[in-house]
């Protein structure tokens, strides 16, 4: 139950769905977790419960003075911070010849552009109390297309690629950066969503649990040696689609 011991994590997205989830688990292993998200209340009450090890803070993935906010408060209140979770995300599906730019860019700026913003404000605490990681949420989306998803595909890819740049950039300082790629999961994203599941192995989806244990894995030292690296947890999704051949 201490496998994350000493650890402070910053989470954005943290106040509902794998994000909740992640934080609750990181508590549950020792660590101290900065839940950052939009959703005040839900984020509030989670912090609260999980007090005093928890700490809530405003964070608009978007705005370059919200994530140098949440460092600060996370350093302020913890002493330290070395773990990030990019998890913030939204999902659009349209057509390519009908998504707006108004859609194409909102997506954009919070999927990709959000993590980015996360990493470049999180550095330099992250060297400085080293051994640390950056844990980027991608998913399946960044590992092939999808019909309709061409702006969430890419900044899926867009956040696969961030992560490998980070990984040789900040390398040689102590930070490690890896790459989640969950497939289908039940979280309120996707509420309202309805579709077989004929096409995946395991013929389900996942839930945010089954998701969590490879983030407390790369948060850890247990994973001293990854960096760089695509980690995936989607029931087999990837591997090849499971429909029959008639």
């Amino acid at each position: 139950m201490n496998r994350l011991a000493g650890k402070v994590a910053l989470i954005s997205g943290g106040a509902r769905g794998m994000g909740e989830s992640h934080a609750r688990n990181i508590v549950a292993e020792g660590g101290q977790i900065v839940i950052a998200d939009v959703l005040d209340d839900l984020g509030q009450a989670l912090a609260e419960e999980l007090a005093p090890n928890a700490l809530y803070v405003h964070l608009d993935v978007t705005s370059t003075s919200d994530w140098d906010n949440a460092v600060a408060k996370a350093v302020e209140a913890f002493g330290k911070l070395n773990v990030l979770i990019n998890n913030a995300g939204i999902l659009i599906y349209a057509p390519m010849t009908t998504i707006t730019d108004e859609q194409w860019d909102k997506l954009i700026s919070i999927n990709l552009t959000g993590s980015f913003k996360g990493i470049r404000a999180a550095s330099a605490a992250l060297i400085r109390f080293a051994p640390s990681s950056i844990i980027n949420i991608s998913s399946t989306a960044g590992l092939m297309g999808s019909a309709g998803g061409s702006a969430y595909v890419s900044s899926k890819f867009g956040v696969r690629g961030l992560t490998k740049a980070a990984a040789v950039e900040f390398g040689r300082d102590g930070v490690r950066v890896n790459s989640v790629h969950p497939g289908n999961i039940a979280t309120p994203m996707t509420a309202g969503m309805t579709m077989p599941f004929s096409h995946v192995p395991m013929n389900r989806e996942g839930v945010p649990n089954e998701i969590s244990p490879l983030v407390l894995f790369l948060a850890s030292d247990e994973s001293s040696f990854s960096t760089g690296a695509e980690f995936i947890a989607d029931g087999g999704e990837s591997a090849g689609n499971a429909t029959p051949f008639v």
